[in-house]
């Protein structure tokens, strides 16, 4: 087996978890998402990659409730994203109002349900989107 040190690498390389144009999913997770206006929707709870292809599905973005209490997940298709350097953020042309409004995921549900592709189809047609699949 191959050490970091044969293959000259320094542990800075590989312990890096952003490149110019790669980031790490421990550093989207939490990730603030702002409206084109600049105001705060939410944060990037977790990310959901589909298993096969390796495509980011969704960001379940999380608002409300109190240090965690009370807050609610929607899954936002990672299309509707975009990096702005500036904000160090995601912004998205969505309101908070329209996300509010999204179907969503409570805290004591289980995210498969996200997985399946009816639900899917309805979380991408809410958004007015193709699904990443299609």
């Amino acid at each position: 087996m191959d050490t970091n040190a044969e293959k000259g690498l320094g542990n800075a390389e590989v312990d890096r978890k952003e490149t110019a144009s790669l980031i790490g999913s421990d550093k989207v997770e939490g990730t603030k998402v702002y409206s084109m206006d600049g105001d705060h929707i939410g944060s990037i709870e977790r990310v959901m990659l589909d298993k096969y292809s390796g495509q980011v599905a969704y960001a379940v973005l999380s608002f409300g409730g109190f240090f965690g209490i009370g807050d609610e997940h929607y899954p936002v298709p990672w299309a509707k994203l975009t990096y702005d350097e500036d904000l160090g953020g995601y912004r998205t042309d969505l309101s908070k109002e329209q996300v509010e409004n999204a179907p969503r995921v409570h805290r004591n549900d289980d995210d498969r349900a996200f997985n399946e592709k009816t639900a899917g189809i309805g979380i991408y047609n809410y958004y007015g989107i193709p699904p990443y699949w299609i």
